[in-house]
């Protein structure tokens, strides 16, 4: 017995829209829409895996005018137009569908429904089993012994016994009850009063709409009356809700076969939409990646083979692979380059297994390749160069000619996209499905080193990173070239930066780690004592760090106010939570102050002693360029960045960063770098001039908002002054400010009131900074470096709301974080030339921390002063505080 051919029909339409208003907003990196698009597709895929159809067509209403239109005006006459979200949704749908082979419809004159109807009814008459994938209740009209309906997004189907149970009646008294029931979404009349149980009572009792008419005089009550007021327009609600059946269709039900798939056209759909999961799914390898050529290199005649092809390359990609992703303790195992796409070799040196093939000596290797590496005319492209240079470094190569780095070339043209690692980009932007490091080393406690990976798997997976580095710049540096601004901030920004980065990272910073030990010591007895205070205050002993022990005796035994609760209805112990309570409570304070101490002794007193690199007696951070979305550096390993500078405890912390003998500690802070930034954005002549005239800016802005001058502003209304100015930056809601001061909402709201009063150029800047973000779904830094806001037009407000406040802060944190990246080249470009006896240890948000010779503190001041003022020309002077000291505490 065969099964009979089916055929799938599926309502585009009407699943576009339910797509769009069930899902939650999803938007790619742009910022365009992209749920309804997924929804859709997400329930053709499920169709298709589930019918395996033989046939099948997407179908979509067309554009204009239709019958209906010329039977009634009014038709469809209440719908709203359609979202713009949602249209910016239908080409690429479209795309997606016709890549996918699936046949899509689209005829003129008559609705989606009409096709449907007519091809269902072909195929019907013909022995094929339909099914008819919609949301959409007039189509249970077509139902018949060989049609039914699917609504994917509720999981039902819809057969005769299925329409008569739902509806009451059966397929054929569809069209009757709709006209009797009436549909407002498509403005067709029907009967007031009349709902869905009395049209299929009415039904069922006089057989059809004619018959109803045939006896309306007998329908007694307010709902009789109705019926007869309205019975002339109930043959225009009859033919308005009969979908046709007899289209003329220029293909038959036989025609529509799914075809191949085009691969490219999903593959760059795909990645622009950022729908990673379906990217892996596609087939990754095309016929140039299936010819590709991976060499092991394991004598000298093919070193020197490619060494002569490497000279005489324009440019080539170049990778390492260590023991270790510590860059202080990585020993180099082998080398890959790529110099044409698909093309790769590695150079193994350090592979050490049972049965591991002999290979060429390191020391050997390395010298062959020193004169090309070092050579800064021999231009170079490679992911996250920095790591590379210090792995070398370690074996006496200066690596030069670094050209390009494609983390920094993704990063720079899309902060938000993605993660920035090789992996994630590969996926997003050549479709390729990379070697992972654990396919080849294992996972968890099995994982094995490089140096014990099979030679011919690490030259699969060495050679292929090689061969994609190169691919990947390839597909990002047109895009940045398009760009001129952001080419710019590649070339003569982050890339030049790279080389300071790794030059601070190299010198490393001096600590002082009996000091460390000596407060480790003293803050574990202070974390005592506070334990035992906080189970005095509890009536007895519990766990200071558990969620759950705090909750029964904060809200049960304590009886604290609940402020918040968890997503799982538990009353909330987050640190905020705890703030608040801790104004009024012992309790909560003394678990603050607890935690305090504990991620202190943790993070640095515990952890910076064991990061003392044993070679240089330094502690050696990592910079990364390629992590917060605004342009700043973060750095980890340890992470200098967060020493905390309001406690006396976090001061004491920095008091253990030292300068060696003969030498002082110099910091160099940008003062309120952010203010002046907004001052030149917002063109605010009011704030510009209380820069340029060298004002307090908070007492100034005190004596704006308070109505005062300047010199009778007291210290409070100079901190709330403060606030105000910080608080807006960041997008602070007059609710924020009030709690932050201790005063009302009102009395907040009228703060910012007059706040924007005096300073109209602020707010005009923050007005038209976001209507810009919701218009372009961007904003950019006074050098061009763009912030992607994925959630500026999401439907959810809170989504939105984020996005506005960073749209209004990132220009200004973005643009600060450039002006010092900007100041460390002119000054490392000064310390290099002048010879003098400094370095460049750290790096701090707005701060620069040098190391710095007793005899050159005077030059190295004035100069690394005037450097950094002129890194960058505001419409107000940037303006820089040094200090100097034995540590890096005395200095800032």
């Amino acid at each position: 017995m065969t099964t009979a051919r089916t055929l799938v029909l599926v309502d585009g339409s009407s699943y576009l829209y339910r797509a769009f208003y069930a899902l939650p907003p999803l938007a790619n990196a742009a910022g365009e829409p992209t749920g309804a698009v997924y929804g859709v597709v997400n329930m053709l895929n499920k169709l298709v895996n589930d019918y395996q159809p033989e046939h099948i067509a997407v179908v979509f209403d067309a554009r204009g005018k239709t019958f209906r239109d010329e039977l009634f005006a009014e038709y469809k006459a209440n719908r709203e137009a359609m979202p713009d979200d949602l249209s910016a949704q239908f080409e690429p749908l479209q795309t997606i569908i016709r890549a996918r082979g699936w046949p899509l419809l689209q005829v003129p004159g008559v609705e989606a429904d009409d096709v449907i109807g007519t091809l269902a009814r072909q195929a019907s008459e013909a022995g094929l089993k339909v099914v008819i994938s919609t949301g959409d209740k007039d189509m249970a009209q077509l139902v018949d012994r060989n049609v039914t309906l699917i609504n994917t997004m509720s999981n039902t189907i819809l057969d005769t016994d299925g329409v008569k149970e739902k509806f009451g009646v059966g397929p054929k008294g569809i069209i009757d009850y709709l006209a009797l029931v009436g549909d407002t979404s498509d403005n067709i009349p029907g009967v007031p009063k009349v709902g869905p149980k009395t049209a299929s009572k009415w039904l069922a009792e006089y057989g059809s709409l004619d018959g109803i008419i045939a006896h309306a005089e007998e329908i007694k009550g307010k709902v009789g009356e109705s019926l007869r007021d309205n019975i002339n327009q109930l043959e225009l609600s009859r033919r308005l809700a009969t979908i046709r059946c007899d289209v003329e269709l220029e293909f038959k039900p036989e025609d529509l076969v799914a075809c191949a798939p085009d691969i490219e056209t999903l593959r760059e759909t795909y990645v622009h939409l950022g729908f990673s999961s379906w990217l892996k799914e596609l087939p990754t390898e095309t016929a140039a990646e299936a010819a590709r050529e991976y060499e092991t290199v394991l004598t000298l005649d093919a070193l020197e083979r490619w060494i002569d092809r490497l000279r005489k390359s324009a440019l080539f990609a170049f990778d390492t692979e260590t023991t270790s992703i510590d860059y202080t303790q990585a020993e180099l195992v082998g080398l890959s380059f790529s110099i044409e796409p698909g093309q790769a070799a590695y150079v193994p040196v350090a592979h050490n297994y049972p049965g591991a093939p002999e290979q060429l000596d390191r020391e050997t290797v390395l010298e062959k390749l020193k004169p090309l590496l070092e050579d800064p005319a021999q231009a170079k492209v490679g992911h996250h160069m920095k790591y590379d240079a210090h792995v070398l470094a370690r074996y006496g190569i200066e690596l030069n000619g670094i050209a390009f780095d494609t983390m920094l070339e993704s990063y720079v043209l899309d902060s938000t996209a993605s993660r920035h690692d090789m992996d994630s980009l590969a996926l997003k932007y050549l479709g390729l499905e990379t070697i992972h490091y654990e396919d080849v080393a294992g996972k968890g406690a099995k994982q094995i080193r490089f140096d014990e990976v099979d030679i011919d798997a690490a030259t699969e997976y060495a050679a292929e990173d090689a061969d994609v580095t190169l691919k990947l710049h390839r597909e990002l540096w047109p895009r940045l070239k398009a760009e001129p601004r952001m080419a710019a901030l590649l070339t003569e920004l982050e890339m030049p930066l790279a080389r300071v980065l790794f030059k601070m990272e190299h010198t490393g910073v001096l600590v002082d780690c009996n000091m460390l030990n000596v407060q480790s010591s003293e803050i574990r007895t202070k974390m005592a004592a506070l334990e035992r205070e906080a189970h005095d205050l509890a009536g007895g002993p519990f766990n200071l760090g558990s969620p759950k022990q705090l909750q029964q005796i904060f809200f049960e035994q304590l009886g604290l106010p609940v402020l918040r609760k968890t997503p799982k209805g538990q009353p909330s112990t987050a640190e905020d939570v705890l703030q608040e309570l801790a104004a009024e409570f012992d309790l909560p304070r003394v678990i603050l102050d607890y935690r305090a101490l504990s991620k202190l002794k943790s993070t640095y007193t515990d952890r910076l002693p064991e990061c003392v690199f044993s070679g240089s007696g330094r502690v050696h951070t990592s910079y990364h360029q390629a992590v917060a979305a605004t342009g700043r550096l973060s750095s980890s390993d340890p992470n200098l960045q967060n020493i905390p500078v309001r406690t006396a405890e976090g001061r004491r912390i920095r008091q253990a960063f030292i300068a060696p003998p003969g030498c002082k500690i110099v910091a160099a802070d940008y003062s309120q770098i952010e203010l002046r930034i907004m001052a030149h954005l917002s063109g605010d002549a009011a704030l510009q001039k209380a820069f340029s005239t060298g004002e307090d800016i908070h007492r100034a802005t005190a004596a704006e908002v308070f109505g005062l001058d300047p010199e009778k502003v007291s210290n409070d209304q100079r901190r709330s002054a403060k606030a105000i100015n910080f608080g807006l930056i960041y997008g602070m809601s007059a609710f924020g400010l009030g709690r932050q001061l201790g005063i009302d909402r009102g009395q907040a709201q009228d703060y910012i009131d007059r706040y924007f009063d005096r300073y109209p150029g602020v707010k005009r800047f923050m007005d038209n900074t976001r209507a810009l973000a919701h218009e372009q779904g961007y904003v950019e830094t006074v050098f061009g470096r763009r912030l992607y806001l994925p959630d500026i037009n999401s439907r959810n407000g809170q989504r939105r709301q984020y996005a506005e406040r960073t749209a209004i802060n990132a220009p200004m944190q973005g643009t600060a974080a450039d002006i010092i990246k900007r100041a460390m080249l002119a000054v490392q470009a000064w310390l290099d030339k002048s010879g003098i006896d400094a370095r460049m240890v750290m790096q701090v948000h707005d701060e620069l921390v040098f190391e710095v010779a007793e005899g050159a503190l005077d030059e190295l001041r004035a100069e690394a002063t005037r450097l950094m003022e002129s890194a960058a020309t505001l419409a107000v002077p940037l303006r820089v505080d040094v200090g100097i000291g034995t540590n890096w505490d005395e200095a800032h």
